[in-house]
């Protein structure tokens, strides 16, 4: 039985996305002792493994955000200590927090994403040409963290100094025009779209994180024909990347209808104002049984 070994929400975490990381986790948790379950909660710091045995944990419900525990760094360590966990293996949150790696991915099979550059400024790297608006984005952050999108080439270069901040990488993208929308994936399956309209500016970490800053619609205003494209480019991104169970994929939709994946989340927020809970409450999926089906992916690992 699931809910008599004792479950591990590991959040907060060493990343900048550590705040919300702590909301998610907390709101998990508390959904998992209502349901009867043994949980504790644990903030991933690097005394990590002293926690994780100290506290006798048998399964882990990851509930981080950003670098140490949405790349494949968490994951591997539980693969050592052989405690089974939610969600995408070490090679598919690595792959999904490397934008760079990801797009090259999406390329490959022919899924739709916005054309790009790279610029490696700790290699001397000058930008190519850019055509604006465009999009400024660290290759390895999520949450919108580090990104900017400049309208001229005057605000080019302080973007790129400000999204390498973040290490690694800086990728400049073609800005589509149109609206937001993110597919849920659960249990390999694609769930309601979500159109996402921000009140002002873009859909920024401030924005996600804030209660009232967007409105969400769900189902997306989109034809039949159009949502049916979107979930199963949706499904394809999360396969070819090897994600388990859950994700979210990220599309930007032009004025006529054709999608652009712009990433692939494979630890969805799970907030009051998070996207996958409300996509699935539209497919008659409650919070609490959303945590648990989530939980559910730990143990197909044993």
């Amino acid at each position: 039985m699931m809910t008599k070994k004792r479950i591990g929400v590991l959040m907060g975490g060493l990343s900048s996305e550590r705040d919300i990381s702590l909301k998610t986790g907390n709101l998990v948790a508390a959904s998992l002792r209502k349901m009867g379950y043994d949980v504790v909660t644990i903030d991933a710091g690097r005394d990590l493994p002293y926690q994780l045995v100290h506290e006798g944990v048998r399964a882990a419900f990851i509930a981080l955000h950003g670098r140490y525990g949405e790349d494949g760094c968490v994951q591997g360590l539980l693969e050592v200590m052989g405690i089974p966990y939610t969600g995408s293996g070490v090679a598919a949150s690595a792959l999904c927090m490397d934008k760079l790696l990801s797009k090259k991915i999406f390329e490959y099979h022919g899924i739709p994403t916005p054309k790009f550059s790279v610029c490696r400024r700790h290699k001397g790297d000058k930008p190519a040409a850019v055509r604006y608006p465009a999009v400024v984005k660290p290759c390895r952050e999520g949450s919108t963290i580090g990104i900017s999108i400049v309208s001229k080439g005057s605000e080019l270069d302080p973007a790129i100094e400000n999204a390498s901040h973040y290490g690694g990488p800086v990728i400049i993208e073609e800005y589509i025009e149109g609206m937001e929308v993110t597919a849920g994936i659960l249990d390999d399956k694609p769930l309601p779209l979500v159109e996402i309209i921000p009140k002002e500016g873009f859909y920024d970490f401030r924005t996600k994180t804030t209660s009232g800053m967007a409105k969400y619609t769900v189902p997306a205003r989109l034809s039949p024909s159009a949502t049916e494209n979107i979930k199963a480019i949706a499904l394809q991104a999360h396969k070819v990347l090897g994600c388990g169970y859950v994700s979210r994929v990220d599309f930007r939709v032009d004025p006529a209808g054709h999608p652009y994946v712009l990433e692939v989340n494979t630890i969805p927020g799970m907030t009051e104002t998070s996207l996958l809970p409300q996509a699935a409450r539209e497919a008659g999926i409650g919070y609490d049984e959303l945590v648990e089906l989530i939980l559910s992916s730990a143990f197909m690992r044993e």
